[in-house]
């Protein structure tokens, strides 16, 4: 599963970055003899002693390695403490790998297998999910600066296909036709993040509070599209497996929703538009693509359209400060619990990366018609 070094290292020194696993933290430690108890009674096959490791640094739910003799899980769990309104939705999560992992064939989006669901937070004091772990490569950087550029291609249009795969999902068949509101996604993604921004906010931000202003204003006519999303789809939620070019699972599903596909397609697309030093992902800005076997923006947008049959309309700066302006907001969110003791990161190190993302996003805004 997914997992960070601080933000800060990261945007100091970008580099590819598997999971860490580690000891659990404080905040985070688990009884492990309730859990073994209620995995024994609930999980197929399981059978314990258990042991237990984090993986560290995340800035989401809190996620474990569990391994017993003759197997290895994973645990998500919703951190303890009051969160914000429709934070760490992990019985979301769930719902969305039951309804996936029962398709198959061609068109099936690959996600590890769900095993068991528990709302009882007297187990280990707040709800989680366990499901089978599902061995992989994490790419943070970008650039891949390890593969061989045939790999880093064959990487980077696996991902194309398995986002394409997902945006085609039939909704109907998989019990998700109400996993969204419908109606505008844009308009609604505008006043969600505006809302948890004013609610976690802690300095002030002037081209925040522009792009708020500006954001409902510009959103595209609705054009009556809707998918399943992920809400969060990039290359460090992907895993690739352990010795091919290719996604074999793809995890971190807190965000999903139904929306407009072009919302998932163009924040995974921030790859080639994000500025420089915000992200521990890095950024193809200025990166030579041809060298690396990447394709071009434009190339990637045009090889998605074939595979969905979506055209895209005039309003690419509108999407592009929008997925920038919905990261300020989340890292805002991140800011505010590392402020009151939960969350991998500290506020220090994740406030400074706002602001930036905010100027980047203004720009683009300006661009779209922002005064």
């Amino acid at each position: 599963m997914s997992a960070a070094p601080t933000l800060a290292q990261e945007a100091a020194a970008p580099r590819r970055y598997i999971g860490k696993l580690g000891a659990v933290l404080t905040q985070a430690a688990i009884d492990e003899a309730p859990l073994a108890r209620y995995l024994a009674a609930s999980v197929p096959g399981f059978k314990g002693p258990l042991q237990l490791r984090q993986y560290q640094g995340g800035q989401s739910n809190f996620t474990y390695l569990v391994e017993t003799a003759g197997a290895k899980y994973v645990l998500r769990r919703k951190p303890p403490g009051v969160m914000l309104a429709s934070a760490h939705a992990v019985d979301r999560e769930y719902r969305v790998l039951q309804a996936l992992s029962g398709v198959t064939g061609e068109g099936a989006v690959p996600v590890p297998e769900p095993l068991a669901f528990c709302a009882d937070e007297s187990v280990i004091g707040s709800m989680f999910y366990v499901m089978r772990h599902v061995p992989g490569r994490v790419f943070w950087d970008c650039r891949m600066p390890d593969l061989s550029r045939a790999d880093r291609a064959a990487v980077f249009d696996s991902a194309n296909r398995t986002l394409a795969q997902l945006h085609r999902v039939d909704l109907a068949a998989l019990g998700l036709a109400d996993f969204g509101r419908p109606g505008n996604y844009f308009e609604r993604q505008i006043a969600r993040w505006s809302r948890q921004y004013e609610a976690s906010k802690t300095v002030d931000i002037p081209a925040m509070d522009r792009l708020l202003a500006w954001l409902p204003t510009a959103v595209p006519p609705d054009d009556g599209r809707q998918a399943l999303i992920h809400g969060d789809y990039s290359f460090h939620n992907l895993l690739i497996h352990p010795s091919e070019p290719r996604v074999v699972a793809v995890v971190d599903w807190e965000l999903s929703t139904l929306g407009h596909p072009l919302g998932d397609l163009m924040y995974h697309a921030m790859e080639w538009y994000r500025p420089a030093g915000v992200d521990a992902r890095g950024t193809l800005r200025d990166a030579d693509l041809e060298a690396l076997g990447i394709p071009t923006l434009e190339r990637y947008l045009e090889r998605y359209a074939e595979r969905t049959g979506l055209r895209f309309d005039g309003a690419l700066p509108f999407y592009r400060a929008f997925n920038l302006f919905r990261t300020a907001a989340i890292l805002q969110g991140v800011a505010h619990r590392a402020a009151a003791g939960v969350g991998g990161a500290g506020a220090d190190e994740v406030t400074p990366l706002i602001g930036p993302l905010a100027a980047a996003a203004w720009q683009f805004a300006c661009e779209g018609g922002g005064p």
